[in-house]
């Protein structure tokens, strides 16, 4: 699939918004020489992470859940702007990429804001209570799951509550969607503009962002 930032714009990118500190660097690095060939694509660009960040910190957030954890940057990021007393529930089924998460969570400052649930992320959000309490989502998982997720988590996000939706391009996927990653994205991009119970803006950040307010 094509990159949708060119290098020298991703590189003006992140030398524009605040920088990382050596956490943040330490566990790119890390992540990035455990896992090499691959998985280390997973892990969400600091620019992204500041975006959280800042999301985070304008909504107020004290009730936040991440779907899809890896190896802990976008928690580091979204608990970093929790209001005072705020918790994220954070969703994985991988031991050894919460590992690492986990380390760095307690370098961080951040273990005592942060619950891992090791479970599939569907049956660790069904099994929350089903009021519409949770003040911020980000969504960041198997992408074949993205429309139960999403059928799972709006009627659990409070009246002005936000969802974050990452990856919602699939590199220019979704307009010919054509290996079942890309067609379940598709199909809940579509979903998403029809659905009367939130309002939402995708946006061109890296490989596409959807923010996804509830009425």
């Amino acid at each position: 699939m094509p990159d949708i930032i060119d290098a020298s714009i991703s590189d003006y990118l992140l030398s524009h918004c605040t920088p990382a500190d050596d956490v943040l660097r330490d566990l790119a690095e890390e992540t990035y020489a455990k896992y090499p060939d691959g998985d280390a694509g997973m892990q969400i660009s600091h620019d992204e992470g500041a975006f959280l960040t800042l999301l985070v910190q304008l909504t107020g957030v004290a009730n936040a859940v991440e779907i899809g954890t890896f190896t802990g940057y976008s928690s580091i990021c979204i608990a970093r702007g929790l209001r005072p007393g705020g918790r994220l529930l954070a969703c994985d089924v991988s031991d050894e990429w919460t590992s690492i998460a986990r380390t760095y969570w307690k370098r961080a400052g951040l273990d005592d804001r942060i619950e891992l649930r090791l479970a599939p992320a569907l049956d660790t959000v069904r099994a929350l209570p089903p009021d519409p309490v949770i003040d911020f989502v980000f969504l960041d998982a198997d992408k074949t799951g993205y429309p139960a997720y999403y059928e799972e988590i709006v009627p659990r996000l409070r009246p002005g509550g936000l969802l974050v939706i990452d990856n919602v391009l699939r590199g220019g996927g979704v307009l010919t969607p054509r290996d079942p990653s890309s067609q379940a994205v598709a199909t809940l991009n579509d979903r998403i503009v029809t659905d009367d119970r939130v309002d939402s803006v995708m946006l061109p950040v890296r490989d596409g962002v959807t923010l996804a307010r509830r009425r």
